[in-house]
């Protein structure tokens, strides 16, 4: 089961996806979790209400999707069991899309819309069939070999 989470396509296309997800995860999941650059902080965080009713309690589901952001953003970067970040991540997506972010497309909409949710999800998705690629640990991990299942 282990070797199947470290399999991965012998690309180095995964880089640059890794690189900006990683960057964009960590700096988001930073500013939930522990307050940086004006973030609410894992309490603050702690304090909103779920996106959707059957999520409950509230706090325990915000605090998830917190350190899920942060632990998904430093995995996907490392490229260190890449499709467990990469799923983290989706999962944290394909809820804010559907239950905070449905209605409107652009960004710039009041409240902001799908746009860029939708491409975060998109790339993680890509992570999640892909793997690391070439450029890391779950290839180093796994012999440097490429695709083996």
């Amino acid at each position: 089961m282990f070797r199947r989470l470290l399999a991965t396509t012998p690309t180095w296309v995964t880089v640059p996806l890794r690189l900006t997800l990683g960057i964009i995860f960590i700096a988001h999941g930073a500013q939930l979790v522990f307050g940086a650059w004006s973030g609410p902080g894992l309490k603050g965080m702690m304090s909103f209400p779920a996106p959707f009713a059957f999520m409950r309690p509230s706090w325990l589901w915000m605090a998830a999707a917190a350190l899920s952001q942060l632990v998904g953003g430093v995995l996907v970067l490392l490229g260190l069991l890449t499709r467990l970040g990469a799923l983290l991540l989706a999962c944290v997506m394909l809820t804010a899309l559907v239950g905070v972010h449905w209605g409107h497309f652009f960004m710039q909409s009041k409240p902001p819309g799908i746009e860029f949710t939708f491409a975060l999800l998109g790339m993680s998705l890509a992570l999640l069939i892909a793997g690391g690629g070439q450029a890391s640990a779950d290839n180093a991990i796994a012999g440097g070999r490429g695709y083996r299942r």
